[in-house]
């Protein structure tokens, strides 16, 4: 029988730190003078009062986390996340059904990027902050965050990581020095990309959400039209740097904050992470030139963005490449399969 105390109380601190980051779309709603602002207050309520409920009733001296409540805990956690990320959906203006709701806060946790929600430049800046904030807390990984807390119980961390395929490179000395060194990257690029974006021409608030779904590679945006909106070449250079820096494995960040820089130029995958990248924005941009459809600066612009986009697995678009032609429609699905690098 597997001992569920630890798994719940876990959950229920994912539960609570997701409660927390309901307040802030509150806010931004409140200061525009939205009425939304009072959804996510109930919202943020409701959550806060159960996960501290799951911890205050599940909280007692734990021992090994078994592999087998690391799988439970692991699977449990995204779910719960998702049934309660769901709730501003659900009761918004928006009016989506549970299920909508659902599959919104799933695919934003997820860092899947599809959407059920039309009409994205009208909605409510709450819940685009909230489809952002959701892509980012799921892009960092709520393994992670487990990880973070597991110490603190006593518990080993390194299994936690094994769960999620995580490749248990021990470059700092225990797993929460990893979650923590993680964090810390995982913030200090979202706030450069945020300001690399503002200082191309987005609004702060658009420059926030597009960091934190775009480091997340989660392809949310705030606009129907996603990337294609803003129509800035800057705005496209920029991000595709931007979701190129969230495909590389962290680990590797770690240990080029520590003065290694061998392992960035020695990593097989990221060698070959980017050698696939390069050929095949090369090929679609002489496949696009070609065909008459862009000129060679132009299609190179283009071909950098979506190749990015769809091999990081992010999904934003500036075009409508389904008017690319066979090559490059074809040569998108097969780079869909290969995605980032592993603990990216």
């Amino acid at each position: 029988m597997i001992e569920l105390r630890p798994v719940l109380f876990i959950n229920g601190i994912l539960i609570t730190v997701l409660a927390i980051a309901m307040v802030i779309p509150a806010v931004v709603d409140a200061a525009v003078g939205h009425p939304d602002w009072l959804v996510f207050s109930k919202a943020a309520a409701v959550t806060l009062f159960i996960g501290v409920s799951m911890m205050l009733t599940t909280r007692s001296r734990l021992g090994n986390f078994s592999l087998r409540q690391a799988f439970v805990m692991t699977n449990l956690a995204w779910i719960v996340i998702a049934v309660f990320g769901a709730l501003p959906f659900t009761f918004s203006e928006l009016e989506l059904s549970f299920t909508d709701s659902f599959f919104e806060s799933m695919s934003g946790v997820t860092t899947t990027g599809a959407t059920v929600i039309v009409g994205l430049d009208f909605a409510p800046p709450g819940i685009l902050l909230w489809r952002a904030i959701l892509q980012w807390l799921g892009g960092i990984g709520i393994i992670v965050m487990a990880v973070a807390i597991l110490p603190v119980l006593q518990v080993g961390g390194m299994q936690m990581f094994r769960v999620e395929a995580f490749d248990t490179d021990k470059v700092l000395p225990r797993a929460a020095q990893i979650a923590g060194g993680i964090s810390i990257i995982y913030v200090f690029l979202t706030a450069v990309a945020a300001i690399m974006f503002w200082s191309v021409g987005m609004s702060t608030f658009d420059a926030v959400a597009h960091a934190m779904t775009s480091i997340a590679t989660g392809g949310f945006s705030t606009y129907d039209a996603s990337v294609g909106h803003f129509a800035n070449p800057a705005v496209d250079w920029t991000m595709s740097i931007v979701m190129v820096l969230g495909s590389i494995p962290f680990v590797l960040y770690l240990r080029v904050i520590r003065g290694d820089l061998r392992p960035v130029f020695a990593d097989t995958q990221v060698r070959w992470f980017f050698v696939i990248l390069a050929a095949a924005i090369v090929l679609t941009a002489i496949w696009l030139v070609m065909q008459s459809l862009m000129e060679p600066l132009q299609a190179l612009r283009y071909a950098t963005f979506n190749i990015i986009s769809v091999m990081t697995g992010s999904g934003f678009s500036t075009a409508d490449y389904n008017a690319w032609g066979s090559f490059a429609l074809s040569l998108m699905f097969v780079l869909m399969f290969v995605g980032g690098c592993a603990g990216s």
